[in-house]
């Protein structure tokens, strides 16, 4: 009798967690933003695609992601009552983010 044994490895990254890419639509809060994410469904049906959105809310430590932002969100646990979520990172910064930063400077500057 032989027996063989079969080293298992265990994966390094930990189990997989559910990610989402979405749009910031709200950065009011300290450390979250609000991400709504939008979901294409044929209608069981008719076949036509249907759209639906859902908001998460997603805890962003350096409050990094701005209004606009096309961001992704990684399941995490629960942080508080509604926030189950983590930003992971920006995909694509809005254009209108940037215009919003250097607005406040041309204020400052027309203020002196």
């Amino acid at each position: 009798m032989t027996t063989t044994t079969e080293a298992v490895q265990a994966p390094t990254t930990g189990a997989r967690r559910n990610e989402k890419v979405g749009q910031v639509v709200s950065t009011k809060m300290q450390k979250t933003i609000v991400v709504e994410v939008e979901m294409r469904k044929a209608h069981p049906k008719y076949k036509r695609i249907i759209r639906s959105t859902k908001k998460f809310y997603a805890h962003d430590e350096q409050s990094s992601a701005r209004m606009g932002d096309v961001v992704r969100i990684r399941e995490t646990r629960p942080l508080s009552k509604l926030k189950r979520w983590a930003l992971e990172e920006i995909v694509r910064r809005s254009s209108l983010a940037q215009i919003e930063d250097s607005a406040p400077k041309a204020a400052d500057v027309a203020a002196n």
